[in-house]
């Protein structure tokens, strides 16, 4: 192969992963991952301290898995005699895609306002910035290039003339968001959110620094809602649409919980489980069941692939493993209890 024909060989597979790379991470319970969804969703929990994370192994029926890890916390403090609060947060996520080893690493802080709206109910405007470092990389011994082919069959003892000018580059990431919290009952909540991801558009391309491949803006839109059906069972519903270049997104579903336990001399805590199921439009329906353990939670869900891939696939989509830990703090708790908090 002339050299002119390989240089473009190589450009159109930098360009491919570009493109491949230039698409956000997707968590069949996502709701789980909330500064994912929304840097503003930061601290809209009940509690003060939040840490959580996920697991995803997808794509494991038909190729190399493509795996998802995610790490996240967020701590609430007072402010204004406890009428407004802050909510400091870090969100870490690591994904491993093909055999090439294709990695993404992000550590992305979080700061998120929640700025009180009434005295006399919950009701909260909140406003958060993300950024933080990204590292992209792949492993170039994994790359199969066309003079590594004798008599149409690939040979990895054959040295490639194919030299690669890098074979990873980090970048800045920035997002930001607003929520509105509120509620129209003693236990039923809601939100409403929008957020903007990548708003800085960093450049994500491998084969020259100098690429003008960006990666595009993501518009969201986040909803939730929680509605008791009695004194110990709820209804939630969660869902979210994303646009981000051409490609459009929607993903919600619904759980129903029951109290299995209840500890009323420890805040009202509960031993819970929860049945659902999320639809991601065009692309899979993903059945959830989670289980409460006090202030413990842990979620499995599994893709029934519906995309076009179902055929090969078998309808066989990714598992996927979550778990929290959330809490309240001693030295807050029995005075906060009184005053006006940012919780769902």
């Amino acid at each position: 192969m002339n050299l002119k024909l390989k240089t473009m060989v190589t450009v159109l597979f930098f360009m491919a992963v570009a493109k491949t790379w230039a698409q956000d991470l997707t968590f069949s319970q996502f709701y789980e991952k909330p500064l994912l969804r929304n840097p503003a969703l930061a601290g809209v929990f009940t509690g003060d301290m939040r840490i959580s994370g996920a697991f995803r192994n997808q794509w494991a029926s038909i190729t190399v898995p493509y795996q998802t890890s995610a790490l996240s916390a967020e701590v609430k403090f007072p402010l204004n005699q406890w009428d407004d609060w802050l909510t400091l947060g870090l969100q870490a996520t690591h994904d491993v895609a093909g055999d090439i080893k294709l990695k993404r690493t992000q550590i992305l802080p979080v700061v998120n306002y929640h700025k009180s709206l009434s005295g006399n109910t919950d009701d909260y405007l909140s406003v958060a910035f993300m950024a933080g470092p990204v590292n992209s990389q792949f492993d170039p011994t994994k790359v199969r290039m066309d003079d590594q082919y004798v008599d149409g069959v690939y040979n990895p003892n054959v040295p490639t003339q194919q030299l690669f000018e890098r074979t990873g580059f980090n970048y800045w990431d920035a997002s930001t968001g607003v929520t509105l919290s509120s509620g129209f009952s003693e236990n039923a909540r809601f939100y409403l959110g929008v957020a903007l991801f990548h708003f800085n558009k960093p450049k994500v391309a491998f084969y020259t620094s100098n690429s003008n491949v960006h990666l595009d803006k993501k518009y969201v839109v986040n909803a939730g809602v929680t509605l008791p059906t009695s004194d110990f069972n709820r209804v939630i519903l969660y869902a979210d649409y994303f646009s981000q270049g051409g490609n459009r997104q929607f993903l919600g579903g619904v759980m129903y919980g029951t109290d299995i336990a209840q500890d009323y001399d420890e805040d009202a805590r509960s031993l819970s489980i929860y049945f659902g199921g999320f639809f991601r439009w065009n692309d899979a329906l993903c059945p959830v069941v989670k289980l409460d353990m006090y202030d413990w939670s842990f979620g499995l869900s599994y893709d029934l692939n519906l995309s076009r891939l179902r055929t090969a696939s078998r309808l066989k989509g990714g598992l996927e493993l979550t778990a929290s830990f959330k809490t309240k703090f001693l030295n807050r708790s029995n005075y906060a209890d009184k005053v006006r908090c940012v919780w769902f």
